[in-house]
């Protein structure tokens, strides 16, 4: 079974928007972790319309704003296959997350996060954004669909 994630690269002229999680949604519940810098990305929840419901809302839970405009789906997914310790434990055996690319239009310095996971919300540099994300399948998408 497959799990349904979303996740946005969020951009403002040409900086972008990144994420510190000190917590991690485990599907068993949150797990505190070293801290890691990504986009701003969840699960697809039950109450969610679409998928473009779901990141609006992931948007809004981890960075407290609603001044967004979706601007772009990608048709390539992130993928990855759980290990199998945890695939028994949550019942998926892989993740997909939609990639949305979403423009900013508020005050970096208004932005609270109404989810405790979230540590810190900023806007970084383009060519500094892959050398801060943790996650190499997040660099590897942001390198192939933002011409880095």
């Amino acid at each position: 079974m497959i799990r349904k994630a979303v996740g946005a690269i969020v951009f403002q002229k040409n900086k972008f928007l990144l994420v510190h999680k000190t917590k991690v949604n485990t599907l068993e519940g949150k797990r505190t972790v070293k801290g890691e810098w990504d986009f701003v990305k969840g699960g697809v929840e039950k109450s969610d319309k679409d998928l473009s419901d779901a990141i609006v809302r992931e948007l809004h839970e981890e960075t407290g704003s609603t001044k967004y405009e979706i601007v772009k789906v990608f048709d390539e997914k992130i993928s990855f296959d759980f290990p199998k310790d945890v695939k028994v434990k949550i019942g998926y055996d892989k993740q997909e997350t939609t990639m949305f690319l979403v423009e900013f239009f508020g005050d970096v310095h208004a932005l609270i996060p109404n989810d405790h996971e979230i540590s810190d919300v900023t806007l970084i540099e383009k060519n500094k954004v892959v050398d801060i994300l943790t996650h190499q399948d997040t660099k590897e998408f942001f390198i192939k669909h933002l011409k880095i």
